[in-house]
């Protein structure tokens, strides 16, 4: 057995159906035991304005915006990030992402692994438009 995984994004399955854009959650394909990540693409005019926030109770999140610029949510206050940024978001804060465009946005969130996963709440009407 080798120390590694390599993994293709398009080899992993997009779970967001038929909303537009990708989501890869790669943690189960890579075989992770201590990382969570996914990659996402976000098309432009796309996310979570207009609709609910999230917050995890136990965990938290870095962002990594690899192309594109974002805004980001976080509880009160609006922040735009642009490429090659990290954001980390601490338990607890609800958050949100939107993409204004015009191009499609990329990035990476990344977490501890928790089995079982870590309880997400859901914040109605966290961003409206």
């Amino acid at each position: 057995m080798s120390g590694y995984t390599v993994k293709r994004f398009d080899e992993v399955a997009d779970v967001l159906g038929d909303y537009p854009g990708e989501m890869r959650m790669l943690t189960s394909d890579l075989g992770n035991e201590q990382v969570a990540v996914t990659y996402r693409r976000m098309p432009a005019r796309t996310g979570g304005k207009g609709s609910y926030g999230h917050f995890h109770h136990n965990q938290e999140e870095v962002y990594l915006v690899l192309e594109g610029t974002l805004l980001f949510k976080l509880d009160d206050e609006v922040i735009e990030v642009g490429p090659a940024a990290a954001v980390r978001v601490a338990p607890q804060t609800v958050r949100s992402i939107w993409n204004e465009g015009p191009d499609d946005a990329h990035l990476v969130i990344a977490s501890t692994r928790l089995e079982g996963g870590d309880e997400v709440g859901k914040v109605p009407d966290f961003w409206p438009e």
